[in-house]
């Protein structure tokens, strides 16, 4: 399979969001995985040069972002930017603007096209040049997943998680025989889970930490851009993320890790933790708010109506905060959150090399509050 052409495929979908870049490879979802540094038939009109797949990818995720704006990312990311002539020319080809190919074939006429009728499939070789081709192909493939990798889960064990939800199973059969009778007043489930932050919770045992964001459209991180910040160290306007879902629903959840920063020493054996991030406090049960671990505030008093917490000294010594606001709003923006003790972190409008340290100072504290918190 070109990848190309699986990326032009999630393009037209609108699942650009689920392409992701792991280390030295892109992964596409679930389907497909690919050096990132493999080279494209997207070449260069002036040097002639093909692009890697990772200037593709990057190109076809941050297409709203003006040219100098866009060159700055690239370029914080190490990935070779595109130029401006031929940016057109690939977003042309993912149907971002055009129904059909540009004038210029960007791909060689070998490879598969959205439009059938305007692209009849070639005709068949002959046997000898079949069998060839065949040899060819198979001498070149790379295998991309097994039976082993299919159940592989990165930064996952299996087994701790059958584990914890055997634990969990007869927690729930413990209470349910031990359930109060209708005359007496118990605390309730979740406040015995709080008064104890470091109850049944431990990294190395299928615990995955939640983060709560916002779902109000003015916060600066909400669950739609949350990744970009903190995988990518991007800052996106989520209207931008929003536009590009074209009508597609929100996410429920959305699962971020820190990425391996050069310089950083690597962490434990079990590898960088995954973190749920979540913007719907009232549907979580009494097993979900014990692993809330941090929260984007909003600086209004109503985020937190109906938390399962007294008051916001007991909600920040149990959880940590963050306040992500513009460094030149009015300092009145943030004249609640400083009475809470909470993290504000300031980014710029319009500078986006400043957002990688922001959301490295994030993962710093989140990360020192997570080892201290569940030892």
């Amino acid at each position: 399979m070109d990848p190309l052409s699986v990326l032009r495929e999630y393009a037209g979908r609108g699942d650009l969001d689920k392409i992701i870049f792991t280390g030295d490879d892109i992964l596409f979802g679930s389907d497909y995985s690919f050096p990132a540094n493999v080279p494209t038939a997207f070449a260069s009109k002036q040097s002639g040069r093909p692009y890697p797949l990772s200037a593709a990818v990057f190109l076809a995720q941050h297409n709203d972002l003006k040219h100098t704006d866009f060159l700055q990312a690239a370029r914080l990311r190490r990935i070779p930017p595109v130029s401006l002539p031929d940016r057109k020319t690939f977003l042309d080809f993912l149907q971002f603007g055009h129904n059909t190919l540009p004038t210029e074939p960007l791909l060689p006429s070998s490879l598969p096209s959205f439009t059938q009728e305007a692209h009849p499939p070639p005709p068949p070789e002959e046997p000898d040049d079949d069998e060839a081709s065949t040899a060819h192909v198979r001498a070149i493939e790379r295998p991309l997943k097994d039976r082993n990798s299919i159940l592989d889960a990165r930064g996952r064990d299996f087994l701790a998680i059958y584990h914890a939800v055997l634990r969990r199973e007869e927690e729930r059969v413990r209470n349910k025989d031990s359930a109060p009778s209708a005359g007496r007043t118990e605390p309730s489930a979740a406040a015995a889970a709080l008064a104890n932050p470091k109850a049944d919770k431990s990294l190395g045992d299928g615990f995955v930490p939640i983060i709560l964001v916002p779902s109000a459209s003015q916060t600066l991180i909400t669950i739609y851009n949350v990744r970009d910040f903190l995988e990518d160290f991007v800052f996106v306007p989520s209207d931008e993320k929003v536009r590009a879902l074209k009508g597609s629903p929100k996410p429920e959840c959305v699962t971020v890790q820190k990425k391996h920063v050069r310089g950083e020493r690597a962490g434990g054996a079990g590898g960088p933790v995954a973190f749920e991030v979540r913007d719907k406090p009232a549907s979580l049960k009494t097993d979900d708010w014990a692993r809330v671990v941090a929260v984007f505030v909003l600086g209004k008093e109503w985020q937190f109506k109906d938390w399962p917490f007294k008051d916001h000294v007991d909600i920040f010594n149990k959880v940590i905060g963050f306040f992500v606001r513009f460094e030149d709003d009015s300092v009145d923006s943030a004249k609640v959150v400083k009475q809470w003790n909470v993290k504000i972190i300031s980014i710029s409008k319009n500078k986006r090399h400043q957002d990688r340290p922001a959301a490295l100072e994030v993962w710093e504290r989140l990360e020192e509050f997570v080892r201290r918190t569940l030892k």
